[in-house]
């Protein structure tokens, strides 16, 4: 199967966006829409003819107000919402500055073991710890 092919199985593309303060790497979680204390990665639908990039650049905009560039794929999760089927690519994004955003949530920036600890599931967490290894590589 090609990438391609792959690529449009997705429903959702989302960003691991890391910055370095003070010689350290924090990671930007955000709070799950309508479920305050619930801690996210940003992360929203592909729209129609959007590319899975164009898609996780955008939802970190809108979610975050945050503007990032990917350096390379994270991972991916899956799992049932609703009675459907949510399949989400994630990438390692940098972080570039700060833009109006869309939506009104919790921001919280943190080193990599706080953010591993309030993010709320377990596939999530796998997401970034991957991004993490991938992030001390570049």
């Amino acid at each position: 199967m090609s990438e391609d092919t792959r690529e449009r199985e997705y429903s959702h593309a989302g960003g691991v966006v890391a910055r370095i303060v003070d010689g350290e790497r924090q990671y930007l979680l955000v709070e799950a829409k309508g479920r305050p204390g619930e801690w996210v990665l940003p992360k929203g639908h592909i729209e129609a003819g959007e590319t899975a990039e164009a898609a996780a650049v955008r939802e970190v905009e809108e979610e975050a107000g945050v503007h990032a560039a990917i350096v390379g794929r994270a991972g991916d999760n899956e799992y049932v919402a609703e009675g459907e089927r949510v399949r989400t690519i994630f990438f390692l994004m940098r972080y570039e500055g700060e833009v109006s955003r869309e939506e009104n949530r919790g921001l919280a920036w943190r080193r990599y073991d706080d953010a591993l600890k309030l993010l709320h599931y377990e596939n999530t967490r796998h997401v970034l710890a991957r991004a993490h290894a991938l992030s001390e590589t570049r």
